[in-house]
């Protein structure tokens, strides 16, 4: 196995359609392994993850670089709206589709971006 060239790590957030508070008991439980199974084979993989009643937070870790950070999102929302709506009849009833359009991404560094400025910044006067 190659060792990697990168380490690119996102915090993402994403929130249902009206911010209804679905995301509660059975479903919850469900939202977690439907985001789990998503990223299997599509390289990223969920860290760490909180699915509160209106909204969903994950770290998520780069694996491919060639994936984008929206294709992450559309894979995670395509994949578990697909069969939390088609396993939860409620779901289908009290709302038109599971998530909204919109999220929230950041990138997650092991440096700040500080040190970053200063180590480009000195390295002509090595």
């Amino acid at each position: 196995m190659k060792a990697p060239t990168s380490e690119i790590n996102y915090h993402i957030v994403f929130c249902t359609k009206y911010r209804k508070l679905l995301l509660t008991d059975s479903i919850q439980e469900r939202v977690k392994e439907l985001l789990k199974e998503s990223s299997e084979g599509y390289g990223f993989s969920i860290k760490q993850m909180e699915v509160m009643p209106d909204h969903v937070h994950a770290f998520v870790q780069l694996e491919d670089t060639q994936v984008s950070p929206h294709r992450i999102v559309s894979r995670l929302k395509g994949y578990s709206s697909r069969f939390l709506r088609k396993e939860f009849e409620e779901l289908r009833k009290k709302i038109p589709c599971m998530w909204t359009r919109a999220y929230f991404i950041g990138s997650i560094g092991s440096v700040s971006k500080e040190t970053v400025l200063k180590y480009i910044e000195n390295q002509k006067n090595v």
